[in-house]
């Protein structure tokens, strides 16, 4: 992907060996210079000045290289990109304290700086003006000698990076308490750290013809299936805009369906998910600037597994599980059904509560309908008010105004108190699903079902259902279907979807994930206890 630099109605030609000065303020973009670089210094000096604006933060340090050639060098960097002690020890002081032997040739100055730089982690040579400018905005430091056609960039990132913290949206009561940061170097690191081996490939990419954002894929050969990884390639290739901000702009560019409420691409900010995935054959896409990791192929049942699933006991995470898809289903029809129950099958429902019922709803003038989407779009106005205000007010203003509005509506005769029960448990319920994708998704469906019950009472609710199923099963992520392993129907795989098998007994990973590597462990590795020992065969005896 070539790179970009700037826009506007006129480009700017910058020739060799023409130099103007002063910054330039006439509100045209510079483009980057096309032809090759300059021997002379001044001019690429004057290059870097004029394409960048004279902007401040990039830092130009010239210096004469050796005691007796005094050959005329710069090194230029953007400062906050890079660590600046690196940058002097490491880098200029060696420069200025080396020795230069005057029997080299112009063509042999690059090669001796490379050595002299031995403490640098990374040495890259640079030819022409688009690699230049991709490197000095990575956080590299360019190296320019007068009389060379060509630079040399050296690995001097750094800058300030938030620090690992505990994840903010994946709390969990065990496991790691680290999470990703904004810094792709570091996110990457922390599953390096988890999968020591060497099959554990990295491949990285420029996205954005502006930002030149960062975008790495990592999966382990021989696990992960092959069509999918050069499916992601083409699709992360496919891709021409001018900026990557967040992994939300490459999710919404290369997952299969747009039009649905459901997540077909997993994203979390935690790196023992992410090494988790990896070994069933997933892949991982890291974006620079952003924690939130995203996973491919994601299927419907991975987004109700927690991470403590894997941590406690199998009997613990199977009814937890079961829990969790129970809290969807109410976080999906909960007021559809009531809205059915109390406007046409009123028989469904025993005589005392029915009495109960009608005896709240004497006083308010709405059907139940309009009494559901009144309280439910009040809630959500609460709840989107809770996240945009301050942490300490948020909170605050979330509990105090769902009680005070509930009271006050209730007292007013507008709602029932029934229905303020039955919204609470639909939003707390919403509030427990653990993927906070898969809860948004049941928060809008919700509408469409309390809409069909309205109209046809339990038959929409059932029709609703049916249609969502349909359409859930006709989804695809990467190619794999997003139903699996329940459709189509995979016994083998079973043992991890609404209920956990011990550990002892996954000896395979997911078939239609990975289709290369499927055993994952061998033997009988069932916890067996330990013999009886002589004695306590004799005291048995």
């Amino acid at each position: 992907m070539l790179f970009q630099w700037g826009m506007g109605r006129q480009k700017k030609q910058i020739n060799d060996g023409v130099k103007q000065e002063g910054p330039d303020h006439s509100g045209e973009a510079a483009d980057v210079p096309q032809e090759p670089m300059s021997a002379e210094l001044a001019v690429n000096l004057d290059i870097i000045r004029q394409t960048t604006g004279q902007s401040s933060d990039v830092v130009i340090r010239r210096f004469s290289l050796g005691q007796e050639r005094q050959i005329k060098a710069a090194i230029v960097f953007v400062d906050g990109l890079v660590d600046e002690k690196h940058v002097y020890e490491f880098l200029l002081t060696p420069l200025l304290e080396a020795s230069f032997p005057l029997s080299l040739t112009e063509k042999e100055w690059f090669p001796w700086i490379e050595q002299k730089l031995a403490a640098v982690g990374g040495v890259k040579h640079v030819v022409d003006w688009e690699h230049l400018f991709l490197e000095l905005f990575s956080g590299e430091t360019i190296i320019l000698l007068d009389g060379v056609p060509s630079a040399v960039s050296a690995s001097t990132k750094g800058g300030q990076y938030r620090s690992i913290e505990e994840p903010q949206t994946q709390i969990a009561v065990r496991g790691p308490r680290e999470g990703f940061t904004e810094s792709l170097r570091a996110n990457t690191a922390m599953i390096r750290r988890r999968i020591k081996n060497p099959n554990l490939w990295l491949e990285t990419m420029q996205i954005g013809t502006v930002t030149q954002t960062d975008v790495a894929i990592m999966y382990i050969k021989g696990i992960a299936n092959d069509e999918v990884i050069e499916e992601v390639r083409a699709r992360l290739r496919r891709i021409d805009t001018d900026s990557v901000l967040e992994s939300g702009y490459i999710e919404q560019l290369i997952e299969d369906q747009t039009f649905t409420t459901f997540p077909t691409i997993y994203h979390t900010e935690r790196p023992d998910v992410v090494a988790a995935n990896l070994l069933e054959g997933r892949i991982a896409i890291f974006i620079d600037g952003t924690p939130f990791i995203l996973i491919v192929p994601a299927l419907f049942i991975q987004f109700f597994q927690a991470v403590e699933d894997y941590y406690a006991r199998f009997d613990i995470a199977t009814a937890l599980r079961f829990l969790r898809v129970l809290i969807f289903f109410l976080s999906l029809v909960a007021p559809a059904i009531y809205i059915a129950a109390t406007t046409f099958h009123q028989e469904m429902i025993p005589t005392q509560l029915v009495i109960a019922i009608a005896a709240q709803r004497e006083a308010v003038p709405f059907p139940g309908f309009v009494e559901a989407l009144m309280m439910e779009v009040t809630f959500e106005i609460l709840r989107e008010a809770g996240i945009r205000l301050p942490r300490a007010v948020g909170q605050a203003v979330s509990i105090v105004g769902a009680l005070v509005i509930g009271q006050a509506a209730v007292e007013a005769g507008f709602v029932s108190s029934a229905m303020v029960i039955v919204v609470s448990i639909t939003a707390i319920a919403s509030f427990a699903t653990p993927s906070f994708a898969i809860a948004i998704s049941a928060r809008l469906i919700r509408f469409g079902l309390m809409f069909l019950a309205a109209m046809f009472g339990f038959y929409g609710i059932m029709m609703g259902l049916l249609v969502m199923i349909l359409h859930l099963c006709s989804l695809r992520s990467f190619g794999v279907p997003y139903m699996s392993p329940l459709a189509p129907f995979t016994p083998s795989n079973m043992g991890d979807t609404l209920f956990r098998i011990p550990t002892w007994m996954y000896r395979e990973r997911p078939r239609l994930i990975n289709q290369k590597n499927i055993i994952r462990q061998s033997g009988d590795q069932k916890p067996q206890p330990p013999a009886p020992t002589r004695r306590e065969k004799e005291d048995g005896s």
